[in-house]
């Protein structure tokens, strides 16, 4: 099929998505829904307009089908598919080492302050916004904690290429996602052992092993598999990139199968209560950045660490940790919102110039950044 018949696929289909709704024919909602979504992302993967929603896009059809067809991301002959989000979050974690090196470590040294500001935000801003609008919302304890944990967790892997489109400092965004991921062991339990322990049992050491499991070894292995064989293994660092965004849809498939009858329930309030959320990170990352005098780029940087969560982590500590896929509802809502939010966020603050800097200084950065990224992926 050629792809400029697409949209008119993914239009005819949404237009048969509502004619089911509205006729009461409920079953064929899902499977239209499915062909939407997909037809629209495979569309965004070829249109520059659209490409940076592509991933989006595949999650709303993840979460369609899972919602159709629950069963099918619940069990398969009796293997039951929420034991492979943690091997699935491990192969993402190791996809983003395989994006650092040891420089990336180095340049928490170069800027401390911005890094220290950033983690500051990070920590306290987040968990504190969870926790205020889970009691606002009067969430049921799992998924209060559902909430309270997303904002708890490190930078999301998503937040530096925002970072580099919003014309950011993408050295520095890859530092704070790093120095915030090494962190993360001990700053995502304490807060929820703070936070959520009035909503579930928190066990600290339980949290923090499964976190240093979960995110910081295969991290490091993919840091070293960049050390030792990159370039050298051209097929792998070619598909990681897909596998990553293929493993976070599937998970957020199994996790939405798991709790189809809460999201049901509690689906909207959650969506509200993330862009609330998102919007917290954003506003007082950046205008908490420049009050403590950070520079605009920087500042830019900042706003995408701290808004941006790691939803992956948090739906895994979800499953494994506080064993419950109603506290992994948040994490399924806040990735896809927080992807569309982000985008749209970088698009607009990339057509509105840097303005502590002159032309010359941000032609120079902006070269330097754009090298970066390809050399990256």
């Amino acid at each position: 099929m050629s792809s400029r018949l697409l949209p008119t696929v993914s239009a005819l289909a949404g237009a048969a998505a509502v004619a089911a709704w509205i006729s009461g024919a409920h079953i064929w909602i899902g499977p239209a829904l499915i062909a939407a979504f997909a037809s629209l992302g495979l569309y965004a993967r070829t249109s520059e307009r659209l490409g940076g929603f592509a991933f989006t896009i595949w999650v709303f059809a993840f979460v369609s089908a899972s919602m159709a067809y629950p069963e099918a991301f619940i069990d398969w002959g009796g293997f039951e598919l929420k034991r492979l989000i943690l091997p699935l979050i491990q192969i993402i974690m190791f996809g983003m080492g395989t994006s650092l090196s040891l420089t990336d470590f180095k340049r928490a040294l170069q800027k401390p302050k911005a890094v220290g500001v950033c983690m500051l935000l990070q920590f306290s801003v987040m968990p504190l916004a969870g926790w205020t609008l889970a009691k606002l919302f009067g969430f049921e304890p799992e998924v209060a904690a559902g909430v309270i944990l997303i904002g708890s967790c490190s930078a999301g892997v998503a937040s530096n290429v925002m970072v580099y489109l919003a014309k950011g400092s993408l050295a520095l965004g890859v530092t704070m996602t790093t120095a915030s991921t090494l962190l993360a062991p001990v700053m995502t339990p304490l807060a929820m052992k703070v936070l959520a322990g009035a909503y579930v049992p928190i066990s600290f050491m339980e949290m923090m092993l499964e976190i240093i499991k979960m995110i910081i070894l295969p991290v490091f292995g993919g840091l070293a598999f960049n050390k030792l064989l990159h370039g050298r293994i051209g097929w792998l660092d070619r598909i990681l990139p897909t596998m990553s965004m293929s493993a976070i849809c599937f998970i957020i498939a199994i996790i939405t199968a798991l709790s189809r009858d809460k999201l049901l329930e509690v689906g909207l309030a959650l969506i509200a209560a993330a862009m609330i959320h998102n919007v917290i990170g954003y506003v007082l990352g950046y205008n908490g950045a420049r009050l403590l005098g950070l520079s605009e780029r920087d500042s830019r940087t900042v706003a995408f660490e701290v808004g941006l969560q790691n939803g992956g982590m948090a739906s895994g500590l979800a499953i494994n940790v506080l064993r419950s896929s109603d506290a992994a509802l948040a994490p399924a809502i806040f990735g896809p919102w927080m992807n569309i939010s982000g985008s749209s966020l970088a698009s607009y603050w990339r057509r509105r110039p840097v303005t502590d800097e002159d032309a010359a200084t941000t032609a120079a950065i902006e070269a330097a950044q754009r090298l970066a990224l390809k050399k990256r992926h």
